[in-house]
């Protein structure tokens, strides 16, 4: 029903406009009594079989949302409703930010995929706990950044400034410093501000009275050399993960006519090369940390593949998008079928 009459509609309009009356749609439907009971019949899979244990958390299973989707905190309780072991928010920046200028949110139909611009748009990481304070049990991912304002020699301070305000309500963190549209934030992936950047947020949270994990999120624009370099990092800082990967600059391959908009690219077209880069960490770190797979994930079939390259868990966004709750449940249903041969 979703691929054959709510999507063709949905995709009439602009892509950001839709994401806002979707959120309101979800928010206000789920008010009725007893709809999340049916989103939750629908789509969820209970079975001990799904479940991960990863740096000291239980995952209900290993099927996530990627950040960007609720950037704000606004929708995590009901979007668990539709079967996602665990929900990521953010990006989240100290101060609240606007974002790049309008159009920054691109279709590109014939590719199953998306350009977004947006640029870290969010209302601040305070008003963030605000809502986060209300949280019904969802295990929750917190991904951080920088202000646009803010120049790359005082990064640090905004990562400490999220990671100490987001602590007591997020379960785990993810260092973003791989979004390709904050200008020069790409540059903070490299080695010396990388393993500066990590070596403090790992001070801070030896700080606490029980630390917890902390992630890096990659691009997956980085050469082998480069993606050594993050392997000698996370050893050296003692990070818990990666998330791989975030979206691309490539337009290798496209056909869209919009395919030339500035920004990071996701969905089908990233497939592959993030499976490559799950596929290159986990041989080359002989499986030394948790990894996170996300990218092009439109089907049962890719989330598996990007598990057997080496991904403890999986992140969708553009699939769930363009293929709609059903991938959920279909990629759970998968996991269980091969645990079971």
């Amino acid at each position: 029903m979703y691929k054959t009459i709510i999507r063709p509609i949905l995709f009439q309009f602009d892509p950001e406009k839709v994401h806002h009356f979707t959120f309101s749609f979800i928010r206000t439907v789920c008010k009725i009594p007893g709809v999340e009971s049916l989103i939750n019949m629908s789509y969820q899979i209970e079975n001990p079989q799904l479940e991960r244990q990863l740096f000291g958390l239980t995952f209900k299973n290993p099927v996530g949302l990627a950040a960007g989707f609720d950037k704000d905190a606004k929708l995590f309780n009901e979007l668990s409703n539709f079967g996602f072991g665990f929900i990521e928010i953010g990006t989240l920046t100290p101060k609240p930010q606007a974002g790049n200028p309008k159009k920054r949110l691109f279709r590109l139909k014939s590719d199953s995929a998306i350009i977004n611009r947006m640029g870290f748009n969010n209302g601040g990481v305070k008003k963030a706990v605000e809502r986060l304070k209300k949280n019904k049990n969802v295990l929750i991912g917190g991904n951080i950044g920088k202000n646009k304002t803010t120049p790359n020699e005082a990064a640090v301070e905004d990562y400490k400034i999220c990671f100490n305000t987001l602590f007591d309500y997020v379960d785990y963190f993810v260092v973003n410093v791989s979004s390709p549209n904050t200008p020069n934030l790409r540059a903070l992936q490299d080695k010396e501000p990388l393993t500066n950047l990590l070596k403090t947020l790992k001070s801070e949270n030896d700080k606490k009275l029980s630390a917890k994990p902390i992630l890096l999120k990659i691009a997956p624009d980085l050469s082998d050399d480069q993606l050594m370099d993050i392997i000698e990092i996370v050893s050296e800082t003692q990070i818990d993960g990666v998330i791989a990967t975030n979206t691309t600059i490539s337009r290798e391959g496209l056909h869209s006519k919009n395919k030339a908009e500035v920004g990071g690219l996701s969905g089908k077209p990233l497939a592959n090369r993030s499976t490559e880069v799950i596929r290159f960490l986990a041989q080359k770190s002989n499986k030394a940390f948790p990894i996170i797979g996300v990218g092009g994930i439109h089907s049962a079939e890719d989330a598996l593949e990007k598990l057997e390259a080496g991904a403890d868990l999986i992140q969708l966004y553009t699939g769930f998008i363009y293929e709609g709750p059903k991938l959920i449940k279909d990629i759970n249903k998968a996991i269980l079928k091969k645990a079971n041969r």
